[in-house]
């Protein structure tokens, strides 16, 4: 769990709360249903029609990853790099074969099988940047969706708060009706602008530092994957791997 982000939002919504309390406010008149469903749902509308479903299912699912990241044990992963290339060396690339099946990742699988498959070192390397370049654009595409919600949820605030003064208008006549007219009308505004820069927003940088990380690890890989299928020396490509986390 990641108690920086999860502390990190609240923080942002108190700080919220806690200044329409001290301006005498009641946080009952930031509950506003109304404007809540013509911000978010309509936020959500707008980045499904731009993405596509399969991209914005993808993005959601990537959210999780803010608040629970995945471990990444870099020395583990350098042990294990290291070790396979020993065996490499000592009984063949064939003998990779029998640690296959215990890997779950499926990049780190994907290399050991085009080594285990006699695949020239600098091909081998051309395959697995291919990969590479294909799993970054996918998941920026889908990190994308919470950058265009970011764009989105203000001015969608603003056509709440427009929808809440026609309201206003056409109950002129009845007082009672107004002051819920004029309520939706700002609180989409503050639902627009508040969901994009506290939530939306942090998310997107959030995830795309992630993606960044990931596409850096697997670059790391790549090397050693191309250094094991070259028969180098398992030091020296430890080394590669120690450089890339200097």
């Amino acid at each position: 769990m990641d108690w920086g982000s999860l502390i990190g939002i609240a923080l942002a919504l108190g700080g919220l709360l806690a200044g329409q309390l001290l301006e005498g406010g009641k946080l009952s008149s930031l509950i506003q249903p109304a404007a809540f469903i013509i911000v978010v749902v309509g936020t959500m509308g707008a980045v499904l029609l731009q993405s596509g479903w399969p991209t914005f299912v993808r993005g959601i699912k990537m959210a999780s990853r803010v608040f629970v990241p995945q471990d990444d044990d870099y020395p583990s992963l350098m042990r294990e790099m290291t070790n396979w290339s020993t065996i490499a060396r000592r009984e063949g690339l064939l003998s990779l074969e029998r640690v296959i099946k215990d890997v779950k990742d499926p990049f780190i699988a994907h290399g050991l099988r085009l080594i285990v498959d006699g695949v020239d070192p600098h091909k081998l390397r051309g395959v697995l940047d291919l990969e590479i370049d294909a799993y970054e654009t996918r998941e920026r595409l889908a990190v994308k969706i919470w950058e265009s919600a970011g764009g989105y949820a203000p001015t969608i605030g603003i056509l709440g708060a427009v929808l809440g003064l026609i309201h206003v208008m056409e109950n002129l006549s009845d007082p009672s009706r107004l002051g819920s007219g004029i309520a939706v009308a700002f609180v989409a505004t503050i639902y627009g602008v508040g969901f994009a820069n506290l939530v939306f927003l942090p998310i997107a940088s959030k995830l795309k530092a992630i993606v960044a990380r990931d596409v850096f690890k697997h670059e790391m890989l790549a090397d050693a994957f191309s250094g094991i299928a070259a028969g180098d020396n398992p030091r020296l490509i430890e080394e590669r791997m120690n450089i890339y986390l200097m």
